[in-house]
């Protein structure tokens, strides 16, 4: 359908009205545009992730220094790497010790040359950590000399402390050391979708959008009573009812484009930032945040067509005369039976895929968006008409009560949109901690470990003695007790039909931590039993007397397998001796139960040292804040390629993880969003009403009475917002975990955090808002030119 010439006289006349109508047009179209672009940075952001995660990934894959099982000979174009990782106060050091074989050998993306024995090249935050006051225990560990840094192309974040040190006389067979001829995975595999996390991050991304959406259609509505006031004196002068509606359409539309100007370059700007900011240990380059040209034509054509439709809409009630606006009349009562249309319309979505879980197949990714969407823009269609049904029973009350029940009772539509989006944000917020909360157990398991008797593991490397690395950890700053086992295995005869028995060397304090001993001195061998317990589930209970297929008795002959090379082995024996004590096993501190044979070292023949390896648990100084990193430090004198193990109660999925830290990013930006748009809302608003403010203060009206009506004024709709959004949440988080066959379980304490932290955001907002109300309650905001 073609526009006529009318038409588009009409569209340019409300443009020219938003930028050249004096200081209420350019105001107004200001507001807007502030809010709409707060808005559109955040879709801009949005549509900018998938590709900064591409490109973290592709970063990743670029600098992986595995042979995935090819065995390499030596060349001259062969690269010998070792890990070298570490960890820094909770932050992961990715590491790696580099020495090249042949003059072609790989360089690692990001540095032009390889670094000399004794020297590194670092990631440009690791150089400012270890160049700072905060990096003098990680200095201890990493002592060589910068010589360079890393360049983007080899790191996969702004923050990421990363490092290639020069080494020499490291040997393939090594632990941790590989090597390659080149840099990065030939035959890159795509791995099989998890239908539920699949779920996971489509309902966190709709969930973080909707409230988005929702602010920008209430942000192009700003100052919609002086608009229709001025309307009004359009029709006096000729215009007709649907040239108005088209000049407020124009007039929206100006304050649209304006909005996509102001938001890309609150965009820009914060792609610059967040180059310089790290958030729940995830960074990016700002060349990350390029957003994709296909969604970024979406965003730019969709927004103004959004401002067009939503204020057409919004006048379809409103009969603007030549004399006034029949909006100050009351207005016709709200209807209920299309609002709940929509919310019951999402779950008639959402409702074919209940029961499928992750073995019924995957979850249709449209319907469980539509479905979604529909549920959420329920709560801002039901809200308006429960604010509504809601003030006009409230009664009488003090002066201030009784100033916000009628202003709500006026205009209850413009209170329930600024609430809208908080709504919005908190009913998804709570579904989706029923969600993650329901299915966590299936994304996290116990590790066992008791971390009241040990916190780290440290692994004692080839070659290394027993006993003098035990001393040297438990003369470490900071440790309390060590407990040292030398593990390995004995056969009852060379031959691969022997029977097998574990075998524990260790002193007799440690050897307690891992029996029930009669009594224990130098010397002594036992013979270890495994008692069943019943299984708690967790993954590191023994529950049968499975260590051992041979019987420790006096006198009988073992075999240990001394072999330095796989295709000489070597062996030697070692007889039991005559007196060999029963104990019963119990939970080491992996919470392991281990049977077999418990050696002290005074019965453990020397010659078998090869045939075992050494394990060592600390127990640290929880007194001590930096504990770990003087043991960390101690175990890089050890073997600078070995990593001590932290102990920890919980471990995650790391896809799991990954969603979760999302969530948490896009839940602190969203807030924020929030807040700058409902105090930007909140200021419209008072700027409307400043002539009434200042005539109620000329009549006497006291502040505190007018701050409290405004406060109020915001108190009733959130709370009742929030009512709706706890009840909306459940009803969809509900049905999530219904869908991915799952126990419904309610988490009250995530339902009032969340509502809770929406209420929180208000009353900042409202906070932040009373200092320019004070300043417009003066009588002198009554006069005019």
């Amino acid at each position: 359908m073609r526009l006529g010439r009318g038409t588009w006289r009409d569209l340019a006349m409300g443009v020219r009205f938003a930028f050249a109508g004096g200081r209420e047009g350019w105001v107004r179209a200001l507001l807007t545009a502030v809010g709409v672009g707060l808005g559109v940075a955040l879709l801009l952001l949005t549509t900018a992730l998938p590709n900064a995660l591409a490109v973290r990934h592709e970063r990743g894959d670029a600098r992986a220094d595995t042979n995935y099982g090819e065995h390499l000979k030596r060349a001259d174009n062969t690269l010998l790497s070792a890990n070298a990782s570490t960890t820094f106060r909770d932050t992961d050091i990715r590491g790696r010790d580099l020495e090249p074989e042949g003059p072609k050998a790989p360089l690692p993306p990001g540095i032009d040359e390889f670094p000399a024995v004794g020297e590194m090249v670092v990631s440009p935050a690791l150089k400012k950590l270890l160049e700072s006051s905060d990096g003098k225990l990680l200095r201890e560990r990493l002592p060589n000399r910068i010589t360079g840094t890393i360049a983007e192309s080899g790191l996969i974040g702004s923050h990421e402390l990363a490092f290639y040190r020069g080494a020499e006389g490291l040997t393939p067979d090594g632990a941790g050391i590989t090597r390659i001829d080149e840099y990065g995975n030939p035959n890159p595999t795509e791995s099989e979708s998890d239908p539920v996390l699949v779920l996971l991050v489509l309902v966190v991304f709709v969930v973080l959008l909707m409230p988005v959406a929702v602010f920008i259609t209430a942000a192009v509505r700003f100052g919609g009573e002086r608009r229709d006031r001025r309307l009004a004196a359009l029709r006096l002068v000729g215009a007709d009812g649907r040239s108005t509606r088209r000049i407020a359409a124009g007039e929206a539309l100006a304050g649209a484009v304006l909005g996509l100007v102001l938001g890309t370059v609150f965009f820009l700007i914060g792609r610059e930032v967040a180059g310089s900011v790290e958030m729940f240990g995830q960074s990016v380059f700002p060349s990350y945040l390029n957003p994709s040209p296909l969604l970024a034509l979406l965003v730019a054509v969709a927004v103004p067509a959004a401002a067009v439709l939503v204020t057409l809409f919004a006048l379809r009630g409103v009969v603007i005369e030549p004399l006034g606006v029949v909006r100050t009349a009351k207005p016709a009562r709200r209807r209920l039976w299309w609002r709940l249309l929509l919310p019951a319309a999402g779950l008639g979505m959402l409702y074919p895929m209940v029961g499928q879980g992750r073995d019924g197949g995957d979850f249709n990714q449209y319907m469980v968006t539509g479905g979604v969407i529909l549920l959420l823009v329920g709560v801002t269609a039901l809200l308006p008409w429960i604010v509504e049904a809601v003030v006009a029973r409230l009664g009488a009350g003090a002066v201030s009560w009784q100033l916000a029940v009628r202003r709500l009772q006026l205009s209850s539509g413009t209170a329930a949109r600024m609430v809208n989006g908080i709504a919005v944000a908190v009913a998804g917020a709570i579904a989706l901690q029923m969600l993650f909360a329901g299915t966590s157990s299936d994304y996290t398991k116990d590790t066992a470990y008791d971390l009241s008797r040990a916190q780290m593991q440290v692994s004692v490397p080839k070659g290394k003695a027993l006993a003098p690395t035990a001393r040297q950890l438990a003369e470490t700053r900071g440790v309390r007790q060590v407990y040292a086992f030398d593990e390995g295995y004995a056969n009852d005869g060379p031959g691969d039909d022997a029977n097998w028995a574990r075998v524990t060397v260790a002193d007799c304090t440690s050897l307690r931590e891992v029996a029930k001993l009669p009594s224990c001195r130098d010397g002594d061998v036992f013979a270890s039993h495994v008692t069943p317990k019943a299984d708690d589930g967790s993954s590191g209970s023994q529950n049968a007397d499975d260590e051992s297929t041979v019987a420790a008795k006096p006198g009988t002959k073992l075999w240990f397998d001394t072999s330095e090379d796989p295709e000489k082995p070597t062996s030697i024996t070692w007889t039991v001796p005559k007196v060999v004590k029963q104990a019963e096993s119990i939970d080491d501190p992996t919470g392991y139960r281990r049977g077999g044979i418990l050696v002290t070292p005074g019965a453990f023949p020397a010659r078998a040292a090869t045939a075992v390896r050494g394990q060592i648990y600390v127990r640290l100084d929880d007194s001590l804040p930096d504990a770990r990193e003087y043991v960390r430090n101690t175990a890089a004198r050890i073997d600078p390629n070995q990593e001590p193990m932290t102990w920890v109660s919980v471990k995650r999925n790391d896809e799991y993880s990954s969603i979760r830290t999302g969530l948490f990013v896009g839940a602190v930006c969203v807030l924020a969003l929030i807040g700058a748009s409902l105090l930007v809302s909140q200021l419209e608003q008072l700027r409307e009403r400043k002539k009434l403010l200042s005539a109620l203060v000329a009549f006497g009206t006291r502040r505190r009475t007018l701050s409290l009506s405004v406060l109020w004024q915001t108190a009733i709709p959130v709370g009742l917002g929030l009512l709706l959004a706890s009840a909306v949440g459940l009803t969809l988080g509900a049905v999530l975990l219904k869908m991915t066959d799952t126990p419904v379980r309610v988490d009250w304490s995530s339902v009032l955090s969340m509502t809770g932290v929406g209420a929180g955001v208000v009353l900042v907002v409202t906070l932040l808002s009373l200092p320019p109300l004070l300043r417009l309650m003066r009588p002198d905001g009554l006069r005019t030119e």
